[in-house]
């Protein structure tokens, strides 16, 4: 079978003993996973010790596993998920993706997802996960997270609108379609939606996002790698009506990639999600988007809206997130606003 070489390789290759607290956690805090449940690990070349580590977890643990290393089943960049993975899948409980991704394989993840949404897996989506995440945000308290996440929930689920600015030039007001779903995905994870690692935000689709976001952290996808931490050089952002009107950077390299990719199809330069980052267990942005979209503030998303978790009745073939950094948010309704973030830092109980 084609998890067999695989599953030695994992269970033989040596990993960094920082990694195991964050791979207890994946494995037992977030995922949960049971001795009776059977799991599918997929990893490549470049993130082999970090799915070692997590291997370890799962013979420690004892449950079934099969794991997969891409570059042994096709060419990258995918065109389509391996079906010996999809395959798989579709006798797990569990799923774990610890893969770097490429550029244009968008189109494989979502045939995974796909999987993943039909059956109702848990499934950790740790895309371009790095040793620095494993002993940074992966290392984060998650029942803490979850908390600060509920709270975050609770408030903005009674919202009818929100405000938020930044001293770096961030003005937005986002009026929310309460037909659009609000989901929390913290770090433990469930099988209403599959999750991040590491985990930490509430996001829905906006009703519709006018202003002007400032992206001084990063920017997601291939992108991220390729320009890392935007505080230097920050891509201002223009929206009305959801739809990117027009865009201004002084690397304007990154200018035309941007733009570019937001304009790959009809719907890319619309914006298809809204988020509150809230893993207080990063404290800084590090230039890869897995962890620094978790960062405590506010991050949106061009492109797909993930309709069947949101309720968005829209799709796009791309997805890309934007990073700010040093929110003050405000929640608005009938009877006013209230704030609760001031210069990055959550007013929230939790």
């Amino acid at each position: 079978m084609a998890y067999e070489n695989a599953n030695q390789r994992l269970s033989q290759t040596s990993y960094p003993p920082a990694f195991q607290e964050g791979a207890h956690n994946a494995v037992s805090t977030c995922l949960r996973i049971t001795p009776s449940e059977k799991v599918t690990l997929i990893t490549d070349e470049k993130t082999i010790t970090v799915a070692a580590a997590l291997t370890a977890e799962l013979n420690y643990l004892g449950c079934p596993w099969n794991g997969f290393v891409l570059e042994e089943l096709a060419a990258r960049p995918l065109s389509t998920m391996p079906l010996a993975v999809l395959d798989d899948m579709e006798s797990s409980q569990v799923s774990i993706f610890a893969v770097q991704v490429q550029q244009n394989e968008l189109r494989s993840r979502m045939q995974m997802t796909d999987v993943v949404n039909r059956r109702r897996m848990r499934h950790a989506h740790m895309v371009n996960i790095t040793p620095d995440i494993m002993v940074q945000g992966m290392r984060a308290n998650f029942a803490e997270v979850d908390a600060l996440s509920q709270a975050v929930l609770n408030s903005v689920k009674q919202a009818s609108y929100v405000r938020a600015t930044t001293a770096a030039g961030t003005d937005i007001h986002v009026a929310l379609n309460s037909e659009y779903k609000w989901f929390k995905t913290s770090g433990i994870i469930s099988t209403e939606k599959w999750g991040n690692l590491p985990g930490g935000e509430c996001f829905t689709a906006p009703g519709e996002l006018n202003g002007v976001f400032v992206v001084d952290g990063v920017v997601g996808d291939y992108l991220c790698e390729r320009y890392g931490i935007l505080q230097d050089t920050p891509l201002s952002i223009a929206i009305e009506d959801n739809r990117i009107v027009r865009i201004s950077c002084e690397n304007k390299e990154l200018e035309r990639d941007f733009w570019a990719y937001t304009h790959t199809d009809g719907n890319s330069d619309r914006v298809g999600e809204f988020a509150i980052g809230t893993n207080i267990g990063v404290d800084r942005v590090i230039g890869n988007i897995l962890q620094d979209e978790k960062f405590p503030g506010i991050h949106i998303a061009f492109g797909d809206p993930y309709g069947a978790h949101t309720g968005a009745p829209w799709k796009s073939s791309t997805h890309i997130d934007v990073v700010g950094l040093g929110f003050n948010i405000w929640l608005g309704s009938a009877e006013g606003e209230h704030q609760i973030m001031r210069e990055g830092v959550f007013l929230l109980p939790h």
